[in-house]
């Protein structure tokens, strides 16, 4: 009986290794390859409406040559979306595409905890991008900013892209909260700047400070993961005010409390990011690409159009 058993077994073993060689060289799984270039088409057309919703004056259609996709912006200037290139965490800091900058979503709940390592949403920046947008030499920087009429009359933002009004809304919901709230007040003033045109500390690239987008609260040793622990570091994370957060969030800024490469005191006018947390975060497989609960399809059909035209 138990050699009938084994004899059986044996047989059945062998019938699976045909069926596997067989599926093999008829290459059945087209159909895994396929759902996969589909995930990826979808990816595409999400990042790229994203982009033109965060930057209407400034990335106007969309264009794809010999399998290149690009952006192209109000200038003339051709964006590529994806260099197809593999690249490691430090390389796409360097040298990063559209797809690069938006690879990771950011998280639009209140962290207590660092984030998993090089999970830093938004501290890797398309700075083609940024020239075409906020000014491509300090000369032109400078000629775009502004001075705050809210809350920090003496620091300067880039008037482009709503980037100061941003600020300034943001500040017109948490400095009256300062008034009541001891531990917003305590972050809120003095704040350590905006602008200033800098490179990053130990890089070639340039701070989103030198564009005017960026403010830095003040300071705290625990702030920065060059600074302290990863123990003082989230003390400081758990003790910073979700509604101080949130109002930022709000409005279009990043915060580099949401980095592992924390940067606690950092908030960064980023709307490709934000607006990619709310439409998309939650996006399921069984909607059309462009469907979520943040926009009406009414509001973004001249995008879709366009996007569909090039891409389909």
């Amino acid at each position: 009986m138990n050699f009938i058993l084994r004899a059986g077994d044996f047989v059945f073993k062998k019938i699976c290794i045909f069926l596997i060689s067989f599926i093999l060289i008829l290459n059945i799984p087209i159909k895994e390859k396929a759902a996969t270039e589909k995930d990826y088409e979808t990816q595409m057309k999400q990042d790229i409406l994203i982009l033109m919703l965060a930057y209407p004056e400034h990335i106007v259609n969309v264009e794809k040559s010999n399998d290149k996709v690009f952006c192209v912006t109000k200038s003339g200037r051709k964006i590529l979306y994806d260099d197809k290139i593999e690249k490691s965490y430090e390389q796409k800091l360097a040298n990063p595409d559209l797809q690069d900058m938006l690879e990771q979503n950011y998280p639009l709940e209140k962290n207590n905890t660092l984030m998993d390592k090089n999970f830093d949403p938004g501290r890797i920046r398309h700075y083609e991008l940024f020239n075409e947008v906020y000014g491509n030499s300090k000369r032109e920087i400078e000629k775009n900013l502004t001075n705050l009429k809210y809350g920090y009359t003496n620091y300067q933002f880039n008037s482009q892209n709503n980037a100061n009004t941003s600020l300034e809304a943001a500040l017109k919901e948490i400095i009256p909260l300062a008034k009541s709230r001891n531990d917003i007040g305590a972050i809120l003033y003095p704040a350590s700047g905006t602008y200033n045109y800098r490179v990053i500390a130990g890089t070639g690239r340039l701070s989103p400070h030198s564009y005017g987008i960026a403010i830095d609260l003040k300071s705290d040793k625990k702030d920065y993961w060059k600074w302290s622990s990863k123990e003082q570091g989230e003390k400081r994370l758990s003790e910073y005010p979700k509604e101080l957060v949130e109002a930022f969030e709000r409005n279009n800024f990043i915060w580099g409390g949401k980095w592992n490469h924390f940067d606690i005191l950092h908030f960064e006018y980023r709307p490709e990011i934000i607006l990619k947390a709310r439409c998309f975060n939650d996006w399921e497989q069984d909607k059309k690409w462009y469907e979520n609960s943040y926009l009406e399809e009414k509001e973004i059909k001249k995008y879709i159009d366009k996007i569909e035209a090039a891409l389909n």
